[in-house]
């Protein structure tokens, strides 16, 4: 599907989040702010070790307070993932590596496990969970080459009827944090969130071998990349194709909060009530 698809599915999900919570008696505040950390993924080339080969990432976020307990947070983050079988040691005589930009773009509902309030002198610290849905673009590389347009398991000629995946794909961004008030205004968080996706490609891994390793042309990039060790069979297993890729993004937030309406001095979110 085409990321605007995406998007318009987001916004019906944030609109229904919104209309359902819209009833509860509090004043509604926003906050807006950066995002500073890193990023790591598990998938073929790295199955199971979290933080493994994480580099940095950035983006920017924006909070809805609905209450003390509910909040919608919508989120836009920058990224790279990566991944070597030197470094994992996934599969022995496999040689693969890759890395990634990842741009995720989430919407969440987080559920404070106290009462929260950026601002308070009560209610100023809580842990919380959270879950959403968002779309997320990536595009596997080696060696600063494009390795969906090499087709290394064999799309580009039509092996065993295999298309090319696509690099705009459906995530559901879900984890934990921490929220601390700094001030009135400014707020803190710190936060790790996984991403369960849709796809088995963010490392360009996920079925068979295509080419007779031993038949391999040393100068031609496409073949080389697919088997650098040139000494598999057709069909022979490249990846695991019944387990899909996952990414994780974080750190820490800060952000500025607005109040949405007149403050009446009397509600939680009010900055007139002392706590």
């Amino acid at each position: 599907m085409r990321l605007g698809i995406y998007m318009k599915r987001i916004t019906l999900i944030i609109i229904l989040l919104v209309a359902g919570m819209g009833g509860m008696q509090a004043q509604k505040t926003m906050e807006v702010g950066v995002f500073g950390g890193g990023s790591y993924y598990i998938g073929d080339l790295n199955p199971g070790m979290p933080f493994l080969m994480s580099k940095p990432a950035y983006g920017l976020v924006a909070r809805l307070n609905l209450n003390p307990r509910w909040t919608i947070k919508l989120s836009g983050y920058r990224g790279k993932v990566a991944g070597d079988d030197n470094v994992s040691n996934a599969m022995a005589n496999r040689d693969l590596k890759f890395e990634s930009n990842i741009t995720d773009i989430s919407a969440v509902i987080e559920l404070n496990f106290f009462n929260y309030i950026t601002g308070s002198t009560r209610n100023f610290i809580a842990p919380y969970i959270f879950i959403g849905i968002g779309v997320f673009m990536f595009e596997p590389e080696a060696d600063g080459v494009s390795l969906r347009d090499l087709g290394t398991e064999g799309q580009n000629v039509g092996f065993f009827e295999r298309s090319n995946y696509q690099t705009t794909q459906l995530a559901i961004p879900f984890g934990l944090g921490f929220k601390y008030s700094l001030n009135k205004k400014l707020g803190f968080a710190i936060e790790w969130g996984l991403r369960k996706t849709f796809t088995d490609y963010i490392d360009d891994v996920s079925t068979t071998y295509y080419l007779d390793g031993e038949n391999i042309d040393p100068s031609n990039v496409a073949e080389v990349m697919s088997d650098p060790t040139m000494n598999h069979k057709p069909y022979e297993m490249r990846g695991n194709p019944s387990t899909d890729d996952w990414y994780s993004f974080f750190g820490i937030t800060l952000t500025y909060k607005f109040n949405l309406g007149r403050d009446k001095g009397c509600s939680d979110f009010g900055t007139r009530k002392k706590y």
